[in-house]
């Protein structure tokens, strides 16, 4: 099984990358990864003050899957995330929800040990790891991983974890998959600006797909829901281009007719927002897989 160093790390997600490795569609990979600090507070003795930091979020990769082209798309199955054992929390000014709150940026090493948070002493934190960042090559100009768009990035949703299966839309040749920003916990909204900021190891097993449920934006399969996410320069506009894909999805791929897909999607259908804090903001909208089994669809792998 091939592993992926925190030695190869982009901060752009582009088609003009060098691949640092290449896999057979099927494989299965591990990616090593900084935290989006790129580990730089992790010692003690650093602070804001002291450190010259680095560009955010550094991805892993990219990688190349061999037979992707441009309308596959990228079936990531999510084996396992495994956590460094401290992560980062901070707050600083003109950044989350409450910007006005904090004059200067503050952060906090949080220690992570079997499967806790343990939080100044007193609050345990039951962990859900997630992959903050994961995204392909982008048809265009490369993007930076601070945002997120139908390429992935930086989605910050809570569902990229240990279980789910993220589809991604392949842009050019081979995909190139990065990845990084993994987090310890993060609420749903992200809303000050992070979550809990660790390294990890993520094993992922990618496939590639082609067939008629093909989407050109992510997708998500967990155990019980089909999920599309989308982003826009605002919440709005990320909660209506979600809620579109997934009724478009409905409509074309499954072959519901137009009032069946509207009555399910507003009787079962859970707009969720992923994050508010990156130059675009990412909505989710979650759909339960027992609604589409009963129209005879399965996933997007084949049913």
């Amino acid at each position: 099984m091939k592993v992926i160093t925190k030695e190869f790390i982009t901060n752009v997600l582009s088609k003009d990358n060098a691949a640092c490795a290449s896999i057979q569609a099927g494989e299965t990979v591990v990616f090593e990864t900084y935290d989006c600090f790129t580990n730089q507070f992790l010692p003690e003795e650093a602070t804001f003050e002291n450190v010259v930091r680095k560009p955010g979020n550094p991805a892993t990769g990219p990688l190349y899957i061999e037979g992707a082209m441009p309308g596959d798309m990228l079936k990531i199955e999510i084996l396992d995330i495994e956590l460094g054992p401290v992560g980062i929390v901070m707050l600083g000014p003109n950044s989350g929800s409450e910007r006005t709150e904090f004059p200067k940026k503050v952060l906090k090493r949080v220690p992570v040990k079997d499967g806790k948070a343990y939080y100044d002493g007193k609050v345990e934190i039951p962990v859900e790891p997630m992959i903050g960042v994961i995204g392909v090559a982008p048809a265009g100009e490369g993007v930076s991983t601070i945002t997120p768009m139908d390429h992935g990035g930086n989605m910050d949703c809570t569902q990229i974890k240990k279980g789910a299966v993220l589809y991604l839309p392949v842009f050019a040749e081979g995909g190139l998959l990065s990845m990084g920003d993994f987090h310890a916990i993060m609420g749903d909204g992200e809303v000050e600006d992070c979550g809990l900021e660790i390294e990890g190891r993520a094993t992922v097993r990618v496939d590639v797909v082609r067939n008629e449920y093909c989407v050109p934006y992510p997708m998500i399969e967990t155990e019980d829901r089909l999920i599309t996410i989308a982003s826009a320069e605002d919440v709005e506009g990320a909660w209506r281009a979600a809620t579109r894909q997934m009724y478009d999805f409905m409509r074309e791929k499954i072959g519901m007719e137009v009032s069946d897909a509207g009555m399910l999607l507003t009787m079962t259908g859970n707009l969720i927002i992923c994050q508010t804090v990156n130059p675009m903001k990412t909505v989710r909208m979650e759909l339960p897989r027992y609604i589409t089994q009963s129209y005879g669809f399965y996933s997007i792998f084949g049913s």
